[in-house]
């Protein structure tokens, strides 16, 4: 069985990257859940991941660039990861640990520097917490998790095979 080329692959990546942000704008327009500040930073993983596979499905390169683009889906994929990961458990926290509701984002990053404001993003809060969807008993930020891992590996071992 002969594999599709590295390019078909990271535009199957992209394309990836891409329903998962039509979900992600689904669930926000036409399910009426406002993502909280964690949300939006899955959806900038997301949408960086994508751009690397576009751009890397688009370049065609050898093998320099093969390192190059997952070493860069291997960072964003990890980030993105790592802050779903985070999510989840605020998610499965007891009620008694939940932190208390915070501003939105867009609150956050305009009226606070930098630095303040991403370390409040990054602390969650209540809203960020609160489950409101699930698929197969498994909520939005665990989807995430999988997607990421998944597109990551897949990326990964794409961009560096022969």
């Amino acid at each position: 069985m002969n594999l599709p080329n590295k390019r078909v692959l990271n535009f199957f990546g992209a394309l990836t990257c891409a329903g998962m942000m039509g979900f992600a704008l689904y669930a926000q327009h036409v399910m009426l859940l406002d993502p909280c500040p964690l949300c939006i930073l899955q959806r900038i993983a997301v949408i960086l991941l994508g751009i690397i596979f576009l751009t890397a499905a688009l370049h065609n390169g050898g093998a320099l660039s093969g390192r190059i683009y997952s070493a860069l889906i291997a960072l964003v994929a990890a980030s993105g990861t790592g802050v779903a990961g985070w999510h989840v458990r605020l998610q499965n926290l007891p009620p008694s640990e939940v932190p208390s509701c915070g501003p939105g984002f867009e609150y956050m990053v305009e009226n606070f520097p930098l630095q303040d404001a991403l370390g409040m993003i990054f602390k969650g809060s209540g809203e960020c917490a609160e489950v409101v969807w699930r698929l197969l008993g498994l909520s939005m930020p665990t989807w995430v998790v999988i997607g990421l891992l998944g597109l990551g590996s897949a990326g990964i071992w794409n961009n560096l095979r022969r």
